[in-house]
């Protein structure tokens, strides 16, 4: 594991406040004694375990209330893992909202967040094992929200090379048996991946500090369908844009991933939770319905205000 620091900003550095803060009862704040028992329970029945071999990609069901951890069977490597709603794939993780709720970098006891008009917690993180990382000398951390998959197009843009096996294709190969295509591959969370933005203000990556047998975690809050890439950077020790046909250092770093599927066996263990419901907004963005024994001008000057003049 590389070096960390507690405080890379400094004492004297100032530390604003967070842009979103919720009252005590939303659906924000997870429940930390529920999820720290979920999270060291012996009661739990693996249903489900594969391994995913490097510069591929698969999908697999999670029914709510189980568990799914992801891990380097093999040592260092770095996954890009999508989520939907099972029965509804309009609904799926929405990145960049969960980092402004949650960090850049995600751990223990974050949620991931589903995309409006739903806006519900997907999963909740109830065990990393890089939670100690926290920050390297160059201010990087792990589990990046910061960026998103690597894909074909940007490979040919900035290398003028193809190349079939960027984790976007990877998660695009991955869904098409739920009947999903490339249009429903969406920005991903970056497992074990260390990211941060430099003194220009601009993205970068370091190489994986995962060892063999680290692990992500987290209990699904819905029924899920996942998917994830073993991305073709393996543990980005040599990134570099992958070319088609010989010359890629990168195949050397590159090792599978392992997903497990638990069943919590203890019933007991689930009292008192519930799947969180989509968002109680019910309004109608501004929008007025008609009321149709109105006069047409009365509706129109009702809703669009007295300055438009109507006949």
């Amino acid at each position: 594991m590389a070096q960390v620091i507690a405080n890379p900003f400094g004492s004297s550095t100032s530390n604003p406040v967070p842009a979103y803060e919720a009252f005590k009862t939303s659906l924000f704040a997870a429940n930390r004694t529920f999820y720290s028992t979920i999270s060291s329970t012996t009661s739990r029945e693996l249903v489900q375990s594969f391994t995913l071999p490097i510069r591929s990609g698969r999908a697999w069901e999670i029914p709510a209330g189980h568990i799914c951890r992801i891990t380097t069977p093999e040592g260092p490597q770095v996954g890009d893992l999508n989520i939907w709603n099972l029965h509804n794939p309009r609904e799926r993780f929405w990145a960049s909202r969960t980092r402004q709720l949650h960090a850049a970098h995600v751990t223990k006891f974050d949620r991931l967040w589903s995309c409006l008009p739903y806006l519900r917690p997907l999963v909740t993180i109830t065990g990393d094992s890089l939670a100690k990382y926290g920050y390297d000398p160059a201010r990087g951390r792990v589990h990046d929200l910061l960026g998103t998959r690597c894909d074909p197009y940007v490979n040919q843009m900035l290398s003028g090379e193809s190349f079939d096996y960027h984790c976007h294709s990877n998660l695009t190969r991955a869904i098409m048996p739920y009947g999903l295509t490339e249009f429903d591959v969406h920005d991903v969370l970056n497992v074990f991946q260390v990211t941060g933005l430099n003194k220009d203000d601009k993205y970068f990556m370091q190489p994986c500090p995962a060892d063999k047998g680290d692990y992500f975690e987290f209990f699904a809050e819905i029924d899920l369908l996942c998917a994830l890439s073993t991305c073709p950077g393996g543990d980005l020790s040599k990134w570099g844009w992958a070319k088609s046909q010989g010359g890629d250092p990168m195949l050397e770093c590159c090792r599978p991933l392992g997903v497990e599927v638990y069943k919590i066996t203890d019933p007991n263990l689930l009292d008192g939770w519930k799947e969180p419901e989509p968002s109680k907004y019910k309004g109608m963005h501004g929008l007025i319905m008609a009321d149709f024994e109105k006069k047409p001008a009365e509706v129109n000057k009702e809703a669009y205000g007295s300055k438009i003049k109507f006949p």
